[in-house]
């Protein structure tokens, strides 16, 4: 039981990690983006950040329990 528990926690957790990876590419580009006044760039360099964090959070707990889910 604890097996496809964690199986599933580690699907969960990597869907997590993609949308956070997907969020900070979006706040990157419009941090990159000239056309955006500089504070709307201050806050998505700022949200691109927070969004590296969650996608290293998620990334990491996706492995820990793929790793449960092997034993």
């Amino acid at each position: 039981m604890d097996t496809i528990k964690n199986a599933a926690n580690y699907v969960s957790e990597t869907i997590q990690g993609g949308g956070a990876t997907a969020s900070k590419e979006a706040n990157k580009e419009v941090a990159k983006d000239g056309n955006a006044s500089l504070s709307t760039r201050a806050q998505a360099a700022g949200d691109a950040i927070s969004d590296k964090v969650d996608e290293q959070t998620h990334n990491r707990k996706a492995d820990v329990h793929k790793e449960a889910a092997k034993h």
